[in-house]
Order: C-alpha cells, then structure tokens, then sequence
C-alpha cells in the first residue's frame, strides 16, 4: 500500500510538470501561428490547448480516484478516472474534426505562411512534448485515464514533427497546400487513437464483460467441479482498465454444509484468479432454488 501512495504521488508530481509544460507551449505557438498565420500550427496549438485541458482532468482524476469508500459510493470515486478518459477522448475527436474542417477551407484558399517563424515555434513545441511524453510514458501503462492523456501528448508531439517537416518543405519549394494536408493527416489519426480511448472506456462505462474473459469458458470450466451442478446468473465487469469483477449463482450437485460451501468457495475463487486474474469474486451457493439456470439472466 506505502509503495502504492508512493507511485501515485510521483504519478501526480510528473502530470503537474506536464501541464505547467503544456500550458506555456500553447500560449507560444498560438502566438506563432498567428504571426505564421501557419494553420498547422494554430492546430497544434489548439490541440496542445486540449492537451493540458486532458492533463488537468487526469490530475483531478487521479486525486479523486484515490479518495476513500463511503457509504453512498462504495466502491470510491475510482470509476471518475474511467470517465475523464472519456471526455478526454471526446474533445480530442472534435478537435481532430475541426481542424480536418479547417484544413479543408485552406485547400480552396490557400494563404501565405512564414515557414522559418513557424520551423522556430514547433521546435519549441515539439521539445515541450517530447519532455511531457516521458514524464507521463510509465504511468501511461498502468491507467487508463493516463493513457488518454499520454495519447494527447504523443498526438502532439508527432504533430510538431510534421509542422517541423512541412516548414522546410514550405521553405525550400514555396508549396502551400503542404500546410493543410498534414493539418488533416495528423487530425485522422489522433481520431484513431482517440476512438480506441473512446471504445475502451464505454465498455467499462457500460459494464460490459471485459475482452479478455470468456464467460462461456468460465461456465464449462467450474462445472468440472464434481460439487458443482451448473453455474448461472453470471455478471463480469471492469471497475476500472485493470480491476475485474465476477459474480455468479453456483448450484450445487447436492446439499452441504456452510463449512464444505466456505470450502467450495475459495477453490472457485483460486481457479479465477489464477487463470483469469479476477481478485474479485462474489458467489451464492445454492440446492435447487432457482428455477432460471440461464447464465445471463434475462431482464422481466
């Protein structure tokens, strides 16, 4: 638990660096886009701008996160991180199709850019970025809420690579409609990112049984128990990226006693851990009670 608390202090110490990063970077390249008038730059900054918006949220998110159970939210305010991811993602695939928008209006009326004002700012920009990526790369890994704000921060940072790149070109040949295509480029696939965010986090949001498990396998598995009759009225959720829970309806093959069902219990809850990685486990034992055996129970 003490290295726990440990990891998640430096985890916030390292999102607040990233933001103080983010925040200033967007103040400089909205005023080199302006003084550019480079679209590609006004976009990433609008985007960096999104950037410390999600870093903000993950920070709260996390603070939240880590508040204590009460009797209202019993499970704590964990689930917020979930959420945050969410709206995260959400802002990042508006922005992403606004500026293929803007890019769109750029190609039937292109504008002069001054690309060496420009090359100066994204370098800027791409040094900011590169430093949140790599105070944010390890947290990245073990929550959810994090990675929707490191997929932000890597977005951007490909971002200034390409700004750096179509400078030159814009430089060396003059071609202006160099600017929107990356514009519309880069903003397809942060969307990308952004929809595996999205996906993953209404899963959790909607309870849905996480990819990796089969229940199905999990029924035929159990019933091998020679104890073990059927298994119905199963539930499997995500209370969070990486904390699954399971509960189920376990019938017996005969009646027992309440120690030979405690007994029955933990070998069950073994067998889900150790194969599954489900730490989580609520089951009711029963003899001939329930008259729907189905393994998803069926509302009405």
């Amino acid at each position: 638990m003490e290295k726990h608390h440990h990891n998640h202090k430096h985890a916030g110490s390292r999102l607040l660096l990233a933001i103080l990063l983010n925040g200033l970077i967007t103040l400089v390249e909205i005023a080199g886009g302006i003084l550019s008038n480079s679209l590609a730059l006004i976009s990433d900054a609008i985007h960096n701008l999104s950037d410390t918006l999600a870093l903000i949220l993950a920070w709260l998110a996390g603070k939240a996160g880590a508040r204590k159970p009460d009797q209202k939210r019993t499970y704590g305010y964990i689930r917020f991180e979930i959420l945050s991811a969410f709206i995260n993602a959400s802002v990042l695939t508006v922005i992403s199709l606004y500026l293929i928008y803007e890019a769109l209006q750029r190609f039937l009326h292109p504008e002069p850019v001054r690309p060496v004002l420009m090359l100066i700012v994204a370098s800027i920009g791409l040094a900011a970025n590169l430093a949140s990526v790599l105070f944010l790369h390890r947290d990245s890994k073990n929550s959810l809420n994090v990675k929707a704000a490191y997929i932000h921060l890597l977005g951007d940072t490909l971002s200034s690579v390409a700004v750096i790149a179509g400078g030159l070109l814009m430089y060396f040949t003059g071609f202006l409609w160099v600017d929107p295509l990356l514009t519309m480029i880069i903003s397809t696939v942060i969307m990308v990112q952004a929809y595996q965010i999205l996906r993953e986090s209404v899963e959790i949001l909607m309870q849905s049984t996480p990819r990796e498990i089969d229940l199905s396998e999990i029924k035929t598995l159990l019933e091998k128990h020679p104890l073990i009759q059927n298994i119905h009225h199963v539930h499997c959720w995500q209370l969070q990226d990486h904390d699954i829970h399971f509960e189920a309806h376990i019938e017996t093959t005969r009646d027992m006693p309440l120690s030979e069902s405690c007994k029955l219990v933990s070998e069950v809850e073994r067998q889900l851990e150790e194969k599954y990685h489900i730490h989580h486990t609520t089951l009711q034992i029963e003899f001939e009670v329930c008259g729907d055996k189905e393994m998803i129970r069926q509302p009405g």
